[in-house]
């Protein structure tokens, strides 16, 4: 499902317009960046975590030509699924 989907599936399901659940979708995202990009951690129940994690440096070697290369440190974006989301998949 991509995001044209999700907002028409919702729309229906709501009765809100396509225009008002897009709205409505690009602010949960921006605020979940928002948050992230404090370092801060959004909990949804049922749903799950987004937070950031830190990675180290490291060493690597590029696989094109087996050189050593440093990679440097950085910070990710994390998402844990919550207890429901996790057993939704398991009936896949």
């Amino acid at each position: 499902m991509n995001k044209t989907e999700l907002i028409k599936n919702v729309a229906e399901k709501t009765d809100a317009t396509k225009a008002e659940v897009s709205r409505i979708l690009d602010a949960f995202i921006e605020e979940i960046e928002n948050a992230m990009s404090k370092k801060e951690v959004v909990q949804i129940p049922g749903f799950g975590t987004f937070q950031t994690a830190d990675r180290e440096a490291r060493h690597g070697r590029n696989p094109r030509t087996g050189e050593a290369i440093e990679i440097a440190a950085t910070t990710v974006p994390v998402f844990h699924a919550g207890k429901k989301m996790k057993e939704s998949a398991k009936g896949c």
